[in-house]
């Protein structure tokens, strides 16, 4: 395996056996000989002492309105309502629970619907596209909505059969089963969905296909979240990810098993480009004056914000765009949505002339999703992450739990947190080298976060919702959060696995929960109160 540069920190904490150094941050087998030797004549240039010593700048305050984060593609919603109806019969029990007894009841409800789900759909903040409301009332209208091309379907289970149902869920698309208590005529299915569809009459569950979770009753809030999982899932699956130099993750398990977890449980597809066809194109990018002039344009442009505070020299903000020109180009010739960067802490730095901070923050900006190393533990939930929030996801370290805070930090920190705003920036080095250009993020105390932590080997994913309690400037990765844990943080730092953490604003606990029921290969740990409506 080949080695690494890593920070500027002790030896090897395995004894000298090889292991990883020091720094938290850092891909397998790295040590301070390396990373010496790889930043090399950079050290002329002061990478090693003196540019992190920029005169002070007041911190930049208040956030820049934005655009929204690009959409992805539409949740393919078909619904359909199920219903029978039955015959009156003389002195017998003829007719089940249920409010639809009649053609007119059923018609009226078929409207009810429609208007039900305009209005769900025009509210979502993410895109739907609704396929016409389906009826099944026989065994023959069954298998034209179980194989309709579609993400989820959405049953309006009234009445009908229970192998309809069945037959649905068997599908293996995602079912959503919706029954009425008060929102409209009941439906039998409120009454028995639990005992007979889930847990075929006895007391343990025994539908395969379904689960309690993909029962809704009454509140369309309930599907809206639901929804917003499986637009998640459904966006994330079948990313492509291109790799800066090699495939690289920060510890032997994720170096070893990543790579296939997320072509097998994601259907990822994987590219890698060499660092020596990246140095060509760069220097064909340096010698073309209009791209030059551009990235000038650029950088003026991010530079004039009133939010953004220069703490570095200007040209490794001009080396940036051009790397993110780069960067752009061979993302778009593989169809690439997902960018990883190896050797990002020192082989990297030689050829771009700054660190790729700030070009990952502002591909995360844009609605790409960009990480530090090319390590598929962390890669996968960051990504569920954007598209389930619609808001750039932050790949960042975890530190040691106590007195229930957390701090989080790393030096490729997205502005645009909120999906939209951007929030105020200092632009100065990366720690580690203190060189080049990376974005300290100033966060607003009392923000609510979405934190998920992945286990090393692909297994387990480790979750808790927090609220940003300060910003500080410590001797660390420069976007720093302090953030206090809502939940059980001591069981959380006794069962705590994996290293580098996703964050996001806003709480998607649930949403992820649910997402990770679908792919059914993942354990989830949630350590937060649950937020369910009362």
């Amino acid at each position: 395996m080949n080695s690494s540069p890593c920070c500027l920190e002790s030896p090897q904490v395995r004894g000298g056996t090889g292991g990883w150094p020091a720094c938290g941050d850092a891909p397998v087998g790295l040590n301070r000989r390396s990373f010496l030797g790889r930043v090399g004549g950079l050290a002329a240039f002061g990478a090693l002492a003196g540019l992190g010593a920029w005169p002070a700048r007041a911190v930049p305050t208040g956030t820049v309105p934005g655009t929204p984060l690009p959409p992805g593609k539409p949740l393919r919603v078909k619904p359909a309502l199920v219903y029978h109806l039955e015959t009156r019969r003389e002195k017998t029990s003829w007719r089940s629970y249920g409010g639809l007894r009649t053609a007119e009841d059923v018609e009226q409800e078929v409207r009810r619907i429609d208007q039900e789900l305009k209005a769900l759909a025009q509210r979502a903040e993410f895109p739907i596209a609704l396929q016409p409301l389906a009826r099944i009332s026989s065994d023959a209208e069954v298998p034209a909505v179980a194989e309709t091309a579609a993400d989820v379907l959405l049953v309006f289970a009234a009445s009908g059969a229970q192998s309809w149902l069945e037959r649905l869920a068997a599908s293996k698309k995602p079912n959503l089963l919706f029954v009425r208590h008060r929102s409209g005529p009941v439906y039998l299915w409120f009454e028995i969905a639990h005992w007979r569809l889930l847990r075929k009459s006895e007391d343990d569950k025994a539908e395969p296909n379904l689960d309690f979770d993909d029962v809704v009753v009454d509140d369309y809030d309930e599907v809206l979240w639901r929804l917003r999982a499986l637009y998640g899932l459904a966006n994330a699956r079948g990313t492509k990810v291109l790799g800066i130099g090699r495939l690289q993750a920060y510890s032997r398990p994720g170096e070893a098993r990543g790579p296939a977890h997320v072509r097998e449980v994601w259907g990822y597809e994987i590219f890698t480009v060499p660092f020596d066809p990246v140095r060509q194109r760069l220097e064909r990018v340096r010698a073309d004056a209009a791209a030059v002039a551009e990235a000038k344009r650029q950088t003026a442009e991010l530079l004039a914000l009133p939010n953004v505070a220069l703490e570095t020299e200007r040209r490794f903000v001009e080396n940036t765009f051009l790397a993110l020109r780069v960067f752009r180009e061979l993302m778009q010739e593989k169809g690439a949505t997902n960018l990883g960067v190896a050797d990002c802490m020192g082989g990297l730095i030689p050829i771009l002339d700054t660190p790729p901070c700030l070009a990952l923050s502002l591909l995360n900006d844009a609605g790409l999703t960009a990480f530090c190393h090319v390590d598929m533990t962390h890669t996968a939930p960051g990504v569920l992450l954007r598209w389930i929030s619609g808001k750039p996801s932050f790949v960042c370290n975890t530190h040691f739990p106590h007195h229930g805070l957390m701090t989080l930090a790393h030096c490729a920190a997205p502005r645009k947190m909120n999906g939209r705003d951007f929030e105020p920036t200092t632009i100065m080095t990366h720690y580690e080298s203190d060189y080049g250009a990376a974005t300290k993020v100033h966060y607003p105390k009392g923000q609510v976060i979405t934190c998920l932590v992945p286990d090393l080997h692909c297994t387990q994913w480790f979750g808790f919702r927090g609220r940003i309690v300060d910003a500080p400037a410590m001797a660390m990765c420069r976007s720093q959060m302090d953030v206090a844990i809502e939940g059980d943080w001591r069981r959380l730092t006794r069962e705590l696995k994996g290293f580098h953490a996703v964050v996001c604003y806003g709480d998607y606990l649930r949403e992820v929960g649910y997402a990770l029921k679908k792919i059914g290969t993942l354990q989830w740990h949630n350590y937060s109160p649950e937020t369910w409506a009362a």
